[in-house]
């Protein structure tokens, strides 16, 4: 048994400790292929995420191309950090846009919604 668990990747090691655990509840596995421009060498994903209780999104990703396979497990922490980055950009473009929307609708003379009422 030892030999078996010592041959094992890191991979294989931490999808199993997650799965079935009653405090674990995770996606289906779901498998992406992405095609560059002009068709050269597309890439397969298969991608997996585990929410374990208290301690967070544990993401396993296998990437297949014509090199050959890669598999990577991405831990809570590293997860967290990629969730609050996109977070972030989201809030980072809707403000540029609100902005800009803003910026047309005063260079257009029309005030908004809380100044309508107001003389200046």
């Amino acid at each position: 048994m030892d030999e078996i668990r010592n041959s094992l990747s890191y991979f294989d090691r931490a999808i199993g400790s997650l799965h079935g655990l009653p405090d674990v509840v995770s996606t289906k596995a779901t498998t992406l292929r992405v095609v560059p421009t002009f068709g050269l060498g597309s890439h397969t994903y298969i991608v997996q995420t585990f929410r374990q209780r208290e301690i967070g999104d544990t993401i396993f990703l296998e990437i297949t191309s014509e090199q050959g396979a890669t598999r990577i497990v991405v831990p809570a922490a590293v997860a967290d950090t990629i969730a609050r980055q996109r977070d972030q950009l989201t809030g980072k473009s809707r403000s540029r846009a609100g902005k800009r929307v803003a910026e047309d609708l005063a260079a257009r003379g029309i005030k908004p919604g809380f100044m309508k009422n107001r003389k200046i």
